[in-house]
């Protein structure tokens, strides 16, 4: 592949990501299981020409990263849980302003202060409705360090493809375990860069008016350009407006953007799927134990297969049905009380067939935790 080869921590490979991403300003504050990232952040985005910032906290943090993005730089932060629950307000923000950024959520035992060194699953459903009011988002995650490299490298070019905050939502397993990662030469994985307006200098600038292929250019604020940002509903000039018509065709292009794309957005791993009479459905950490089972009881002769999702939220829903159907019944595996299991009920055309195996104790789901889900499913003879 013509990279170099490492020996890395999933948040070690998230930062490798970033950087080949073209990451420009960090800013972010300390919170386990996430500080690895800002720590090595602190060394190594100075030394490519960016800027990294430790804030005073997390709001104060994904504020700066949106000024950031509105100069025409890629930004990222980093946090768990108790800050990502202060970070919704600015993330409301950025999906109302349309405001390219991501930010990364190492996930811990909630609520509150939770399990700090813990493994957790437990933001899934704050990821998708942290922020109030109807809206849409894009959360990613991954079960080993190529993908985390691999996925967040998506973030980047899906966050300045569609103009939004993209989420990867990983774990504190994924984050502290080590493990090889190939970092690819520049150039082989395509970067997609900001979309600038063509716009010049003393014409009349709509910030907010889409291209017919949907995609809105920017220009850099503080730039050529003079416009209006705002977490108000606004036109397309930027200014405040609670037109029926405006409002309606705004939060329609903001949901429309992102749920219409989700072929697009979709990015998943399957094993053993299509003639699976069992299908586990899993991601992250959890899907790593999920894989174990299948690939252990697949040499015993049974017909067990993994659909590993990397693309959280918008929810594939007719992926997950399509490679459901001939499964006799699914089994969702994660680490939390079942955030994503209602998901994959409303998705199958048998949600009675769709069973939970799960840990809420901090403890890494295990192989054997997913097998006495299977003997008891088969034990009677669902």
């Amino acid at each position: 592949m013509g990279g170099r080869l490492t020996f890395v921590q999933g948040n070690e490979a998230c930062v490798e990501a970033a950087l080949y991403a073209g990451l420009d300003f960090f800013a972010g504050y300390p919170i386990t299981p996430s500080t690895e990232i800002a720590e090595l952040m602190s060394v190594r985005l100075p030394l490519k020409g960016g800027r990294f910032m430790q804030m005073e906290d997390e709001i104060a943090s994904i504020c700066a990263i949106i000024g950031a993005s509105l100069t025409g730089k890629k930004v990222l932060t980093a946090t768990s849980g108790p800050g990502f629950s202060l970070m919704q307000e600015g993330l409301g923000f950025a999906i109302m302003a349309e405001i390219p950024c991501v930010i990364v959520d190492v996930q811990r035992g909630g609520p509150s202060t939770g399990l700090p060194t813990k493994v957790s699953q437990g933001d899934v459903n704050q990821a998708r409705w942290g922020v109030h009011g109807d809206h849409s988002i894009i959360a990613l995650t991954a079960s080993n360090h190529q993908d985390v490299f691999a996925i967040t490298v998506e973030a980047f070019n899906f966050s300045e493809t569609y103009r939004t905050p993209v989420i990867l939502l990983f774990d504190e397993v994924i984050g502290h375990m080590r493990e090889r990662l190939e970092i690819p030469a520049p150039g082989e994985i395509p970067l997609v860069e900001r979309l600038k307006t063509s716009v010049r200098e003393g014409v009349d600038y709509h910030p907010y008016l889409p291209r017919e292929d949907g995609r809105l250019p920017m220009s850099d604020f503080g730039g050529v350009h003079r416009y209006n940002v705002t977490g108000l509903f606004h036109d397309m000039w930027g200014f405040p407006s609670d037109n029926p018509r405006v409002v309606h065709e705004l939060l329609r292009h903001l949901v429309d953007k992102i749920e219409g794309h989700v072929v697009e957005l979709t990015r998943y791993k399957e094993y053993f799927v299509d003639d699976a009479e069992i299908l586990l459905i899993s991601y992250g950490a959890s899907a790593r134990s999920a894989l174990h089972v299948v690939v252990d009881r697949r040499k015993r002769g049974e017909r067990i297969g993994l659909l590993e999702l990397q693309t959280i939220w918008p929810f594939p829903a007719a992926l997950v049905r399509e490679k459901s159907k001939n499964a006799r019944y699914v089994v969702v595996v994660e680490m939390n009380m079942g955030q994503l299991l209602q998901s994959v009920k409303e998705a199958v055309e048998r949600p009675e067939r769709v069973f939970l195996s799960n840990r809420v104790d901090g403890v890494l789901i295990t192989p054997e935790d997913i097998r006495n889900i299977l003997r008891l499913i088969q034990g009677k003879g669902v």
